[in-house]
């Protein structure tokens, strides 16, 4: 009796081990048949093949449609050299959305900071704001890659509890960074970073300087014009030619006032780019100022300058 009570122990036994390695089994043929069945849809939604081209989107749209469980392996391809498969990763991340951004955050602890400036600029195109937090994290980076691509989807996110860490992005030492931030200001609306934006017009970084001329356009003109204005003596050309480019597109009463006082500025430069503004400003002439910058200047620089935009704004 004791025997036959063993053996069907053993028997139940070996039943249990048999059903766990069945389960256990399923498991990873489950997961295997995951990976395969994503490596093969992402093969044609990332082909640029003509052959592929009707197929393109609905592979992209399958792989969005199991969610979660392709993040993961999303993140795992973010290696990758290829532009075409880069982009149909994040526009694949894009239409799994917000469920995804808890996983992308988490990859953020990457150790590998290609993965990492790739998880940002996917968190930036997803444009959920619970990923916000994190990515300021990212700002002070020592990869400035990470710092750029943290600040650009900071500024797609539009929260102002990134604020701080935007704005300490201005005075980065790499100038795409101070780029990334300057339009994640503009973006953002912080408007006690116009001085800052100002500043900025004399940038060493062509990229940077563009940037703050758009990013002051959508700021409150009532704050930039003095600000504009007190930037005109500053020993950097830059910062009052594109000050007078800025007062032109506001071109307020106010802003052609400033306008007209650096158009009879000593610095056939800064008259140039005044004039300029001034005939942008007002292409109708309605205020009557071209006679008389027409009649006063002397330099064929600046009567070129004011030719030339005279001719622009009469083709617009």
């Amino acid at each position: 009796m004791k025997l036959l009570l063993n053996t069907r122990r053993n028997v139940i036994l070996l039943f249990c081990l048999f059903v766990l390695i069945g389960v256990g089994g399923g498991v990873v043929d489950a997961a295997t048949s995951l990976d395969k069945r994503v490596d093969s849809l992402f093969v044609i939604a990332s082909s640029g093949e003509i052959k592929y081209q009707k197929l393109v989107q609905p592979a992209i749209d399958r792989i969005a449609a199991i969610g979660v469980d392709a993040v993961p392996l999303l993140v795992d391809k973010m290696t990758t050299k290829s532009a075409r498969e880069r982009l149909t990763i994040t526009n694949i991340l894009k239409k799994i959305g917000s469920p995804a951004v808890p996983y992308l955050v988490q990859s953020l602890n990457n150790p590998d900071p290609l993965i990492v400036q790739r998880v940002c600029y996917a968190l930036g195109d997803i444009r959920d704001t619970a990923a916000t937090m994190p990515l300021t994290r990212e700002t002070t980076d020592p990869v400035w890659q990470v710092r750029e691509q943290s600040l650009d989807a900071l500024g797609k996110l539009a929260d102002m509890r990134a604020e701080s860490a935007v704005v300490g992005g201005l005075t980065d030492t790499i100038g795409q960074v101070r780029k990334a931030a300057t339009v994640a200001v503009g973006r953002i609306g912080i408007e006690k970073s116009v001085v800052q934006l100002v500043h900025i017009l004399g940038d060493d970084f062509y990229g940077a300087r563009m940037s703050a001329v758009d990013a002051l356009m959508k700021m409150d003109t009532s704050k930039v014009i003095p600000a504009v204005h007190d930037s005109m003596t500053s020993p950097n050309p830059f910062v009052g030619d594109l000050g007078c480019f800025i007062l032109g597109k506001i071109g307020s009463d106010r802003a052609l006032n400033i306008l007209m006082e650096q158009a009879i500025n000593p610095d056939p430069r800064r008259r140039a780019h005044a004039v300029e503004a001034v005939i942008y400003a007002d292409p109708l002439d309605n205020c009557g100022f071209r006679k008389g910058l027409i009649a006063d200047e002397t330099n064929r620089l600046v009567l070129l300058k004011i030719t030339s935009a005279i001719q622009a704004v009469q083709h617009e």
